[in-house]
C-alpha cells in the first residue's frame, strides 16, 4: 500500500489544491453555462427548456461514468483513472465548442459528462490520504468551496458570454482541464490508493450496497443534493423567462445563493464539533423541510419573485450543507478499503436522483416554483424517513 499518511503530512496543500481543482471542475460544467441559455437556445434553436434539460442529461452521464470508474480505481489506482476522466472531459468540451447541430452538442456533452465522472475519485482520495476529523472537515471545506465556486460561476459565465459568447465556458474549461492534468502528473503518486486487487464489478457493488446503513447515508446525500440541482437546474427558467431578469442580474442572485454555502458551511464545522453526525443529517433535512413549506407559502401568498425565490433556498442550502457533508462521512467510512467503489456507487445514487429530479421538474407543465417547493418537502421528508427507519431496525445507522 502507498504511504498515504506520510504523503498527506508532507504535500498536504498540494493535494488540498488539486482537490479543490477537481472540485472546481465537477460544478463549472453546470453553473458557469446557465447565463448562456438563452444564447444556446438561439444558436441551436431550440427552447430554454430543451438547454436545461441538457444539463440533466449531463448530470446522468456523469452518474453512468462513475458505475466504471469506482471499482476499476479500487483495482488499478487512482492516479491514471484521474488523468483519462480529466483528458475525457476535455475533449467533449472541445466537442460542444465545435459542434454544427444540438444533436452533435448533446452528445459531447455527453463526453464531457463521462469524462467528470471520474472526479468523483476525489472522495476516494480523501479516504486514501486523510483520516479521522481531517475527513470531514476537508469535505466541509470542499462541500464549501464548492458553493463559493457555484456563486462565482454564473458571474464569471456572464462575462464570458458578453466577451466570447456561449463557447467561452467550455474554452475556459479545457484551460481549467489542463491545469489539472498537469497537477495530477506531478503530485500524485502512484499508485494512489489501495494496491491493485482483483476486480469484480458485481461483487463490489453488492458488498457496499448491501449495507443498509451505506445506502441510506448515500441516498440521504442524493435527495439533499436533488434540492439544489433541481434549483440549479431551473433558475434560468424561473429567473430569466420569467421574470425577465437580464444575464448579469441572474449571476447575481446567484452569487447571494451561493454564497450562502459559506454560512453552511460554518454552521457545519460547529455542529460537527459539538453534535454526532446522525443528529446533523436529521438537522440539516429538518431546514430544508422549513424551507420547503416556507417557499410554498411564499408563493401561494405573493407568487413568483426574487425574494420568494431566494430566501427560502438560502435556508435550503445551509440544510443541504450540513447533511450532505455528515452523510458522506459517515458512507464512506463504512468500506475504507473499497473506497473507489463506495464513492462511485453513492455519487451514481447522487446523479441519477438529482438529474431526474430537475427534469421533471423542468418539464412539468405545472407552476414551477411550486412544484420546487413541494420537492423540498417531498425530498426531506423522505430523507427523514429513510434515517428514522434505519435507526428504528439497527438503533444507529452502523458507522463501519
Amino acid at each position: 500500500m502507498a504511504d498515504t499518511r506520510a504523503f498527506s503530512h508532507t504535500r498536504k496543500p498540494v493535494t488540498v489544491g488539486l482537490l479543490l481543482t477537481l472540485t472546481l471542475l465537477g460544478v463549472f460544467p453546470i453553473d458557469v453555462v446557465l447565463p448562456s441559455f438563452p444564447a444556446l437556445s438561439e444558436h441551436f434553436g431550440r427552447s430554454s427548456s430543451d438547454i436545461a434539460l441538457s444539463v440533466s442529461l449531463f448530470a446522468v452521464g456523469i452518474a453512468f461514468s462513475q458505475l466504471l470508474v469506482g471499482p476499476l480505481s479500487d483495482a488499478m489506482g487512482r492516479k491514471n483513472l484521474l488523468l483519462i476522466g480529466i483528458s475525457v472531459s476535455a475533449l467533449g468540451a472541445a466537442g460542444c465548442v465545435l459542434a454544427e447541430s444540438f444533436g452533435g452538442f448533446l452528445l459531447f456533452r455527453v463526453v464531457q459528462a463521462l469524462g467528470c465522472g471520474f472526479f468523483v475519485l476525489s472522495q476516494a482520495l480523501i479516504q486514501d490520504l486523510f483520516t479521522g476529523l481531517e475527513q470531514q472537515r476537508l469535505r466541509i471545506f470542499l462541500v464549501t468551496c464548492g458553493g463559493v465556486f457555484i456563486s462565482v460561476s454564473p458571474w464569471a459565465g456572464t462575462g464570458l458570454q458578453s466577451w466570447m459568447g456561449w463557447p467561452g465556458s467550455f474554452l475556459v474549461f479545457i484551460i481549467l482541464a489542463i491545469g489539472a492534468f498537469l497537477g495530477a502528473c506531478l503530485f500524485l503518486h502512484h499508485p494512489a490508493g489501495c494496491p491493485p486487487r482483483p476486480m469484480s464489478f458485481i461483487a463490489s457493488y453488492r458488498k457496499v450496497c448491501g449495507d443498509p446503513g451505506f445506502m441510506a447515508y448515500w441516498l440521504t446525500s442524493a435527495l439533499a443534493f436533488s434540492c439544489h440541482f433541481s434549483f440549479i437546474v431551473i433558475s434560468p427558467l424561473l429567473l430569466i423567462d420569467q421574470l425577465q431578469l437580464s444575464p448579469e442580474a441572474f449571476s447575481l442572485v446567484l452569487l447571494g445563493y451561493g454564497l450562502a454555502y459559506i454560512g453552511g458551511g460554518a454552521v457545519a464545522t460547529l455542529l460537527g464539533n459539538r453534535i454526532e453526525s446522525q443528529t446533523q443529517i436529521i438537522v440539516g433535512l429538518g431546514l430544508i423541510f422549513a424551507a420547503g413549506m416556507l417557499m410554498l407559502g411564499l408563493a401561494c401568498q405573493f407568487g413568483l419573485s426574487v425574494t420568494t425565490l431566494l430566501l427560502p433556498m438560502l435556508m435550503c442550502t445551509v440544510g443541504t450543507t450540513i447533511a450532505r457533508a455528515a452523510a458522506h462521512t459517515q458512507a464512506m467510512n463504512i468500506f475504507p478499503a473499497h473506497a473507489g467503489t463506495s464513492a462511485s456507487a453513492g455519487s451514481v445514487l447522487i446523479f441519477i436522483v438529482g438529474g431526474l429530479t430537475s427534469a421533471a421538474i423542468s418539464l412539468t407543465p405545472l407552476d414551477r416554483q411550486v412544484t420546487l417547493a413541494l420537492c423540498l418537502i417531498l425530498l426531506s421528508f423522505l430523507g427523514l424517513m429513510v434515517n428514522a427507519l434505519v435507526r428504528h431496525r439497527y438503533g444507529t445507522l452502523p458507522t463501519g
